[in-house]
């Protein structure tokens, strides 16, 4: 029961600023930066039509989007339309537009019109490789199995994706491995994998000398953009709903694949690319956001610091006694640590995730995977620590007449104490670390800087996050081991 309430006192103690007000429009976005760029327009195009409007970047993959979007955790979102068809409806099979249009409306959603481009998937090697091997269609890859394959990780298991490609063309290459897709282009280019998957409108395409491989048994199919939105958002703010409706055609694949280039190479902000383009496109100016190093730190610090300290609070309240108990219980004892234990081995990305359907996007979820993240090395110490204390000391105060509780209170917590804080202090590091994961869906902190500069191949953004985390780490774990010096004797110290 206790462990339950602490649950709901963690959610509601998660910083409700990162949920939307009843009165604003969210828009999410995923994590690659042509979904940026069009969260971006969206967001500059609503606020142009007088609308309190916030956009949720990088919100990891599709179907965190798509579970954020079904709950109201945002209002409206870019997708494509091949993803509809071949990934998230493809249960039910809808293949023309009206089709789409009348099952996403079971679920409370409505669909723009097409934006104006295709980005479709596409497989991609060097310029140079695909000469080598005269290389210029999917089907040509069967014959070179022992090229490296290097897809993003939701290209490898989506429908869609290259489950379905490899059986369309009878692909078995030697080596397949997953990884971030800003990365593999990367790794391309350093000769790390030989083949990749890619958006038609990529910028890099051209950057690293890239050929697309023509996909001539036409597996994918078309990747019209459009803007998913609740059917609420009608009565909430009409005015929104029109805005992204007029979006329809005003972005064909040339102009998209050149403001994915001014952002990914030229070092451009999508906020001002997005500002130029409804400047452009509609006359509407807006105003392009200026955030300073410092007041950008400040931000993610608290951010970062609540998702700490609310998720580690919660698991000292329950760890310890949760320990204490396996120490007096000892069958009971084996479940707990076994339990505790369990939920350690998860994936951690795969734990944030598990909390959406409960807890939405935000700070909410990650302060739950945090929380139950940190139980493991405090329970375990706790339990440790009391073990450990010899027969002798429990009979001795045994034969002074203490009663439990008072022989737990007086000798042996006080004992087992530099035990229990060396758990918390482990617990402290594994959390601010893990807690970068965060940004991932929504919860901002320092890995928001991280996941960005991921994005966009900026190691000053990937720093702004990864040193402030370190330094956070350390002083945390200086702050325990100080209090431990006030606190424990010195006889008692580890």
């Amino acid at each position: 029961m206790r462990v339950w309430i602490v649950v709901v006192v963690l959610a509601l103690l998660a910083p409700q600023g990162v949920n939307a007000a009843e009165k604003d429009v969210v828009i999410g976005s995923k994590k690659f930066t042509e979904s940026v760029v069009l969260g971006e327009i969206a967001r500059h195009l609503l606020q142009s039509e007088g609308l309190a409007v916030r956009h949720r970047r990088e919100l990891g993959g599709t179907r965190i989007l798509w579970e954020a979007l079904q709950r109201g955790d945002i209002d409206a979102y870019p997708e494509y339309t091949g993803t509809l068809t071949h990934e998230l409806l493809a249960g039910e099979s809808p293949t023309t537009r009206p089709e789409i249009v009348a099952v996403l409306r079971k679920r409370g959603i409505g669909m723009t019109e097409p934006i104006g481009f295709n980005n479709t998937y596409a497989l991609a090697v060097r310029s140079d490789t695909a000469q080598r091997l005269d290389l210029s269609s999917i089907s040509d890859l069967a014959e070179h199995p022992e090229l490296r394959y290097g897809f993003s990780n939701e290209f490898l298991n989506r429908g869609d994706g290259w489950p379905g490609l490899r059986r369309a063309y009878g692909l078995n290459p030697k080596n397949v491995q997953g990884l971030d897709h800003d990365l593999a282009y990367r790794g391309i280019d350093s000769g790390a994998i030989d083949v990749t998957d890619a958006y038609t409108t990529d910028a890099e395409i051209a950057h690293y000398h890239l050929t697309l491989l023509a996909d001539d048994r036409h597996y994918f199919p078309e990747y019209n953009a459009v803007f998913l939105y609740r059917l609420d958002l009608d009565t909430r703010a009409p005015k929104a709903v029109a805005a992204l409706e007029s979006l329809a055609g005003t972005i064909d694949e040339a102009r998209m694949q050149r403001m994915n280039e001014a952002v990914k190479l030229d070092g451009q902000s999508e906020d001002a690319v997005a500002a130029r383009f409804v400047s452009e496109t509609f006359g509407a100016e807006t105003t392009v956001a200026s955030i300073g190093l410092f007041q950008r730190l400040w931000r993610t610090t608290l951010a970062h610091l609540t998702l700490v300290g609310i998720s580690l609070g919660g698991a000292i309240v329950i760890a310890i006694p949760l320990g204490i108990w396996a120490h007096l219980q000892p069958r009971v004892g084996q479940v707990v640590l076994s339990v505790v234990g369990l939920l350690q081995t998860v994936p951690s990305l795969a734990l944030f995730v598990f909390m959406i359907p409960f807890l939405g996007i935000g700070a909410a979820p990650a302060i739950m995977a945090l929380f139950l993240y940190s139980l493991l090395p405090i329970v375990r110490t706790t339990h440790a620590g009391l073990e450990a204390i010899s027969g002798g000391i429990r009979e001795s105060a045994m034969a002074l007449g203490l009663p439990l509780r008072a022989r737990l209170r007086l000798v042996e917590i006080p004992i087992a104490v530099p035990a229990i804080l060396a758990g918390i202090k482990t617990s402290a590091v594994i959390n601010v670390g893990t807690a970068t994961l965060g940004a991932l869906i929504g919860a901002g902190g320092y890995g928001q800087p991280i996941l960005t500069g991921i994005r966009l191949d900026n190691m000053a953004l990937i720093l702004e996050g990864a040193v402030p985390a370190a330094v956070l780490a350390l002083m945390i774990q200086g702050l325990f081991e100080l209090f431990e010096r006030v606190a424990v004797p010195r006889g008692l110290r580890l």
